[in-house]
């Protein structure tokens, strides 16, 4: 029993690390809301998801005109918009 119950602490212990080391925008990034316009610009009609990467760009996806789902990259600091392509 008390194996089990460290074998659970340990686990829960990093879970909790991993999302302390969740990925978040730099405060010298664009807001979340200035890429969704970026997007949107870009020919998104509609966001599914979108999250800060450690790498410096804001990544999602979601539809465009045609129906079809693809993948963005906006980079955080300039709003440029790095990658658009269909989600495979």
């Amino acid at each position: 029993m008390r194996t089990r119950n460290l074998i659970a602490l340990l686990a829960g212990s990093f879970l909790l690390a991993g999302n302390a080391l969740a990925d978040r925008p730099g405060s010298d990034w664009i807001s979340i809301e200035d890429a969704l316009s970026k997007a949107r610009a870009a020919g998104y009609t509609e966001l599914h998801k979108i999250e800060a990467d450690n790498d410096g760009y804001w990544e999602g996806e979601g539809l465009k005109q045609d129906g079809r789902l693809y993948e963005f990259r906006i980079d955080g600091k300039s709003g440029q918009v790095i990658r658009d392509q269909l989600e495979d």
